[in-house]
């Protein structure tokens, strides 16, 4: 596992795609900064060009809550696809250029190749998470926005933390889906399914039992008045999450790797 895990930083450290999904994790950030700029001053916002006259923003109010809490659905809505690249680039990249047979005989086994990408996968998103909430906070207090208090920051951060660690979870099917394409096409095509379930599950109001939904809903991306996910959909996620590790150990354990 040690040798496994090894291998697999030096692969991301090494890749572009570390510094890209960071970019996109700060322009999210930056974006949510540029929403509370405008509510903090629409007319302002009009004089500089940044909202249109008719243009209105509802829903959200330029405060700490708000502003962290804007930032969570960011991550719960934008996090499925990024986490999920990052998923996808791990599997999918060993059969995109031809590596896979190299790595299989190895001395390690196949169960350690996995759980290493899984691994560094979460620590990935992890690290992610932790820099939209780092973020988050630099701009607010840029901002000087109003409504500061320990339990409105605590609060707001562990909804972002929480909110990318459910993410997460849901993106490791994505590996299998990787892995049974033996590349990068059927796991995208997987997740973008994944995704427009999710919007259109969601509006319909059966989002609390859709597992890829329930992170933006759990972030408040229904609205203040909307009830979280309750018990059904956290366990929903758990049970995907776990589904998509098991298989995909299964898989490579099983499959015949012939390239």
């Amino acid at each position: 596992m040690r040798e496994a895990l090894w291998a697999e930083v030096l692969k991301v450290r090494r890749s572009r795609l570390l510094w890209l999904t960071a970019l996109a994790f700060a322009v999210a950030a930056a974006m949510c900064g540029l929403f509370m700029f405008i509510l903090q001053d629409p007319q302002r916002a009009r004089t500089l060009g940044l909202l249109g006259d008719k243009a209105q923003l509802s829903g959200a109010v330029a405060d700490w809550p708000g502003h962290l809490g804007l930032l969570a659905q960011a991550v719960g809505v934008s996090g499925v696809m990024i986490y999920g690249i990052t998923v996808i680039w791990l599997f999918g990249r060993e059969f995109s250029d031809h590596t896979a047979k190299d790595l299989l005989a190895l001395p390690t086994s196949r169960m350690a190749i996995v759980a290493a990408k899984f691994t560094v996968a979460a620590c990935w998103s992890v690290l992610l998470a932790i820099q939209a909430a780092l973020l988050g906070l630099l701009i607010g207090t840029a901002l000087g926005l109003p409504g500061w208090s320990a339990q409105a920051i605590v609060s707001g951060t562990v909804r972002i933390l929480v909110t990318g660690a459910l993410t997460f979870v849901l993106t490791t099917p994505f590996g299998l889906a990787a892995s049974l394409g033996r590349g990068y096409l059927a796991a995208v095509g997987a997740m973008f399914a994944a995704l427009f379930s999710a919007q259109l599950l969601a509006a319909l109001g059966f989002g609390a039992y859709f597992p890829w939904s329930v992170p933006g809903l759990y972030a408040g991306l229904a609205g203040p008045d909307q009830d979280p996910p309750g018990f059904v959909g956290y366990l929903l996620v758990t049970a995907v999450g776990v589904s998509g590790v098991a298989a995909t150990v299964i898989w490579w354990h099983r499959a015949d790797h012939t390239r």
